[in-house]
């Protein structure tokens, strides 16, 4: 079963981060990505750029593009991981892992109910 673990955070938080607290940070992230990878659990996985350079579609049939994500949230959605589990305490597990690396971000784990891999994306 595949799952996606979205990781939400105060972006404003994560834009303060000077950028060696960001790559100690990204350094520990990639630790617990290898360990997925090598034990085949991890699919697709992404760090969002800015949510003032995200847009929204909303509306019936070609939509209206409204500036910015308009999350009703205090959390940013800033990441996603696609794991590849076998059971929902299995990917539970391994966004533990990504929680203890990364303490104060907030870990939704939800299936996937269709999953379809499009074409590699290219190099660069």
């Amino acid at each position: 079963m595949f799952y996606a673990v979205l990781a939400y955070h105060v972006e404003n938080t994560v834009q303060s981060w000077t950028p060696d607290e960001d790559a100690a940070l990204m350094k520990d992230l990639l630790d617990v990505n290898t360990k997925l990878t090598r034990e085949g659990k991890l699919g697709p996985a992404a760090r969002l750029g800015p949510t003032a350079e995200a847009v929204t579609l909303r509306g019936p049939a070609d939509a209206m593009v409204i500036d910015g994500p308009f999350a009703e949230t205090k959390e940013q959605l800033l990441g996603l991981y696609v794991l590849n589990c076998a059971s929902l305490d299995e990917a539970i597990a391994a966004a533990r892992d990504l929680k203890r690396v990364n303490p104060t971000a907030v870990y939704e784990i939800r299936p996937i109910m269709l999953y379809k891999p499009g074409a590699a994306l290219p190099a660069g």
